[in-house]
């Protein structure tokens, strides 16, 4: 049976915000940025020999739109034992996500268009700001970051995107966008900020994809 957890236990915040950056590696596009709003329940079912299963009912917000949200149902089972193993998540999103196709389709076309890769760094910068023209590189990183956070979640890990240091167009003779991003996680457990990282294939047609990503040693940042 599924034990009831207060919607503020630690353990309940851990697998939700795990769950929050699946749904946006999933859902997400340089349109639209999905973060955990509220926990609505929570409970947590121990499978024997298997590992911890959290049932979630979760609102989740429009990074762009804060006043646009979805309720979302989640499941997210900790393998027992086994680090080397990505989480199991499943979830379902009851009712429409605003289309973000003409969003997408208009990113697509201006870095098509630009005469030289786009490079940037510091988003959003010491002040908290991200300009307009950075907002969809942005949440493309806070997608990908999404399966980065999938893949290396365990029980005892809560991470979040915390900035870009560095990003830089790769030019491709196909379709796809390429970006290679520097960004720092915060994990909000130890209190780390690590390094991470990143090569993100983006179309707007078959969504974000994550080639290549590695945890770098802190001393990249200096």
């Amino acid at each position: 049976a599924a034990m009831e957890l207060p919607s503020s236990h630690y353990s309940a915040t851990r697998a939700a915000a795990l769950a929050a950056g699946y749904v946006c590696y999933r859902r997400g596009s340089p349109g639209r940025g999905l973060a955990l709003r509220a926990v609505r329940r929570a409970s947590r079912q121990d499978i024997d020999d298997v590992g911890h299963k959290y049932h979630l009912e979760l609102v989740l917000e429009d990074v762009l739109d804060k006043d646009s949200t979805v309720n979302c149902t989640a499941e997210v089972l900790y393998h027992l034992g086994n680090k080397n193993i990505a989480p199991a998540v499943q979830f379902t999103i009851e009712g429409e996500l605003k289309n973000t196709d003409e969003a997408d389709n208009i990113f697509y076309s201006r870095i098509k268009s630009l005469e030289k890769e786009l490079v940037a760094e510091n988003i959003p910068d010491s002040h908290g700001s991200v300009s307009p023209e950075m907002e969809p590189i942005r949440l493309l990183a806070q997608v990908a970051s999404g399966y980065v956070i999938w893949q290396n979640s365990t029980e005892n890990t809560k991470f979040q995107l915390a900035q870009i240091k560095h990003v830089k167009q790769v030019k491709r003779s196909d379709d796809c966008l390429e970006f290679d991003y520097m960004i720092l996680l915060h994990e909000m457990v130890s209190q780390d900020i690590i390094p991470w990282q990143m090569t993100v294939l983006w179309h707007p047609q078959h969504g974000v994809q994550v080639t290549q990503d590695s945890c770098q040693p802190k001393h990249a940042l200096e």
